[in-house]
């Protein structure tokens, strides 16, 4: 009999810990405001849980520069607390992720301390990146690199010497040629493994490894943010693939002791989906985010195109495909996808529940950012002074600020914090909560049979519930169809049709809809709605 893999097919839940639910009333989230939310994401009908960093970290990039790996950040709890959340996840059967950043560092680490601290040429700077600068008194920086957030990617020291950041001068990049560098973050995994978690979410896993040479870059002014510019030389360098191998082997020892599978999903952000497939070969990560789909216009060939490569490059080597649609670093996928109106209508909202059925009757697994089953839209109205994201305070632009998708949560009530956080009147949440939060509320999500909440529910039991859907066989099989409609079938009868356009066509199947996006009468697939159906073909 073929095992069945859990994290093939799992749907997990991405929740932003500062963002998630408040216990203490300070407007934060923290790790006892994620345990009280657990039964909340049992019933939505996820596998799982992946949660953003909680370490201690000066919050620089909100807990992606961290000062200990070993440890949480009392904004969000205690060690004793974690181990609690961990408990109660066993017991509701829900497995945790934790997101861990191999990339960078913070430059309040004690090993970055050290470095600043011991001088050029010392065995503490050979941990990162330091060099002396150019021109005759070395003010100008090493190479013409630029860090992913704005700026240059180097920062000059009080002695003089320069180290690298390929994000702010605040995130030091680790030097993974160092051999201490290997072995401190394989006795990381092993600390939280030891502590139960279930896997990991790895940040900048294509990154790592630079250039030995740090020559200069062809195209400084790339934007390196953006997927298909990233600096070839800082980026997807051969020798990463070294490092998922170790971290693999160390999961797989983990399995072998007590059969339970320890999952390793990394932020893979390559050019193509033939590179992608590199990262997920059998020995390396189980499994590597696909963000194309994210990417993709609201575009019928646009997706199969997208969708079609997927599966020829990897799918085809024997992987699963993982699937996004959103994340805390992207525009909230109502707002993508065109305007919203308040309470989940609006052309961006219905565009945005055809793309959820669609992704959840794809192959593979799939994540759900927090707030995504409510509908919610970006809050793209807030004022520069409450601004947070490193991007804006380096670059000046909103352009790619991430804060309008990490707002809290909007649990009840008609006014902020909306149940967010509790025990302290007048509290104010870390972001400010739009007054139209309220038609976005989670006891009003739950209440009403046609909200965001409920398709993600029904859709998450189907897929539970039919061998078709989830990993199933792993394949699918494109459907003709007029133009603007996208159809496939998976596995022995399941049909999911989109239709991209926003007039009505007639449905591929001439039945009533097991599960719709929207209204959907027999025969018929309204305009910007997705559809499944069970049928003999």
């Amino acid at each position: 009999m073929k095992r069945h893999h859990w994290w093939r097919d799992a749907v997990i839940y991405q929740v932003y810990v500062r963002s998630f639910l408040d216990s203490t009333g300070d407007g934060v989230g923290d790790l006892a405001g994620v345990r009280a939310g657990l039964p909340y994401l049992k019933k939505l009908g996820v596998d799982g849980v992946w949660l953003s960093p909680f370490y201690p970290s000066p919050q620089h990039d909100h807990g992606y520069d961290v000062a200990n790996y070993r440890d949480v950040d009392p904004l969000f709890g205690d060690l004793a607390e974690f181990d609690l959340l961990m408990a109660d996840a066993r017991r509701l059967g829900l497995r945790i992720l934790l997101d861990i950043v191999p990339n960078h560092c913070s430059s309040e680490h004690p090993w970055f301390r050290a470095a600043l601290a011991a001088g050029a040429g010392s065995e503490e700077r050979a941990r990162f990146h330091f060099a002396d600068g150019r021109g005759p008194d070395g003010a100008e920086p090493p190479n013409n690199w630029h860090a992913m957030f704005g700026g240059p990617a180097w920062t000059r020291a009080a002695d003089g010497q320069w180290y690298l950041h390929m994000f702010t001068p605040e995130q030091p990049d680790w030097n993974w040629r160092h051999p201490e560098i290997p072995a401190e973050f394989e006795d990381v995994l092993r600390f939280w493994l030891d502590r139960g978690v279930d896997g990991f979410r790895i940040d900048v896993a294509a990154g790592l490894f630079k250039h030995p040479e740090l020559p200069d870059s062809d195209d400084p002014e790339a934007d390196a943010r953006t997927r298909d510019s990233v600096n070839p030389l800082a980026w997807n360098q051969p020798e990463v693939h070294d490092v998922w191998r170790r971290w693999r082997a160390v999961c797989e020892e983990y399995t072998a002791r007590d059969g339970r599978e320890r999952l390793l999903v990394g932020e893979v952000s390559v050019p193509t989906a033939r590179e992608h497939a590199a990262y997920v070969r059998p020995d390396e990560l189980h499994q590597a985010f696909f963000f194309d789909l994210l990417g993709a216009p609201w575009d019928a060939d646009a997706f199969r195109k997208v969708i079609s490569e997927a599966m020829r490059d990897i799918a085809g080597t024997g992987s699963t495909l993982t699937w996004v649609l959103n994340n805390h670093d992207q525009v909230r996928t109502v707002t993508r996808y065109g305007e919203a109106a308040p309470g989940g209508s609006g052309l961006g909202a219905a565009r945005a529940r055809a793309a959820a059925l669609l992704m959840l009757a794809l192959p593979g697994a799939a994540y759900i950012y927090q707030g995504e089953e409510l509908g919610l839209p970006e809050v793209v109205d807030l004022p520069d002074d409450v601004l947070t994201d490193p991007v804006f305070h380096r670059t000046g632009s909103r352009a790619r600020v991430r804060d309008g998708c990490r707002v809290p949560l909007p649990w009840s009530g008609q006014a902020s914090p909306f149940g967010f956080t509790t025990g302290v009147e007048g509290v104010k949440t870390w972001l400010p909560q739009p007054d139209y939060f309220a038609e976005y509320a989670t006891e009003r999500a739950l209440a009403d049979t046609r909200s965001f909440w409920h398709l993600y529910r029904d859709g998450l039991q189907l897929r539970a519930s039919l061998p078709q859907l989830g990993d199933g066989d792993g394949t699918l099989r494109w459907l003709d169809t007029e133009p603007g409609v996208l159809a496939f079938t998976r596995g022995d009868g399941l049909v999911c049709a989109v239709n991209f356009s926003t007039a009505p066509t007639t449905a591929p199947v001439p039945g009533t809809p097991l599960l719709a996006s929207g209204p959907c009468p027999a025969g018929e697939l309204p305009g910007s709605t997705a559809a499944w159906w069970l049928a003999a073909l």
